[in-house]
């Protein structure tokens, strides 16, 4: 299948909720408004930071079928489709072709583990073939799924059993391997980098798109970033990632996408709380993470 790379930024988003843990629709518009305005190239849906693993099957086809309506072909969607589940996951697949979807991505069932790179392939392609006009790409998330595998060797071992393979979103802080999946056979796959406080150490061996969490509260920084980067800036991009690192660790003493999701309302956009069996914030700590990042200078 041959496909247009994506470059830029994607905004891996949120799940909208309301205070009873039930989905917030109405959000939806404003939240690809204000990603649109900033720079944002794209939307990826029901991943980690949507909570997908916490949704039900019917949910996340509602809210796939909402992002696909409201985006309205500005940006490209991509529609997370993984599920520990391959019938459910293939379903969804289906799913998002059928309300004209752009993409679709999928991590690999993670609680039978996989352990060798055939048995990685063997489920992709299940999911894959069930959105045969649809580019697919594998969602490498090591730290969540616990399947951590040698990505060029999926690459070669992929292409043949997955026609319609895209690339990879890369989210391991593996540069030397993610160069590699870059180059391989003169760069014939997408590679989407997917760890935000490292997106320089990405550019600098040549990657074009990335999807991240932060770029939903965060883009302009970002772009700034690539902009000094485009530039020859070095200095410049190295402080901007310095705030990209900053802001990470905040999330990262605040409890995670809990804490993003709080940071996505002090920015204008009110996306709701988590949902279980990750843990809201106490009033006291989204007290403390105001103030923390009215130090590093976040609401400037």
């Amino acid at each position: 299948m041959i496909q247009k790379k994506i470059e830029g930024m994607i905004a891996a988003t949120f799940t909208p909720m309301d205070d009873s843990g039930n989905l917030n629709l109405d959000i939806i518009p404003a939240m690809v408004q204000r990603l649109i305005e900033q720079g944002i190239q794209g939307v990826y849906i029901c991943g980690s930071t949507g909570e997908g693993s916490s949704l039900t099957t019917q949910e996340r086809k509602t809210i796939a079928e909402t992002f696909v309506e409201v985006v309205d072909k500005r940006v490209p969607v991509l529609v997370h489709v993984g599920h520990n589940s391959i019938t459910e996951a293939k379903d969804l697949a289906v799913h998002a072709q059928r309300i004209g979807a752009d993409y679709i991505s999928s991590v690999p069932p993670s609680y039978f583990k996989i352990n060798s790179i055939p048995a990685l392939v063997n489920c992709l392609a299940e999911v894959a073939s069930s959105a045969p006009d649809l580019p697919f790409y594998y969602y490498n998330i090591p730290g969540l799924t616990g399947v951590s595998l040698d990505m060029l060797e999926f690459l070669k071992q992929a292409e043949q059993s997955i026609p319609t393979l895209a690339g990879i979103k890369f989210t391991t802080p593996l540069i030397d391997q993610y160069q590699a999946c870059l180059n391989f056979k003169n760069s014939k796959y997408d590679i989407l980098y997917g760890v935000d406080e490292m997106l320089l150490s990405a550019l600098a061996v040549g990657a074009k798109g990335y999807i991240g969490s932060t770029y939903n509260f965060a883009g302009p920084l970002y772009g700034r970033l690539r902009e000094s980067f485009d530039k020859g800036d070095l200095d410049m991009a190295r402080k901007l990632q310095l705030k990209s690192v900053e802001i990470v660790r905040i999330i990262v003493k605040y409890g995670g996408l809990a804490a993003q999701k709080i940071m996505m309302k002090l920015s204008g956009v009110d996306c709701g709380n988590v949902r279980l069996p990750l843990q809201h914030l106490s009033i006291s700590d989204e007290e403390s993470m105001e103030k923390d990042l009215q130090k590093i200078g976040f609401f400037d």
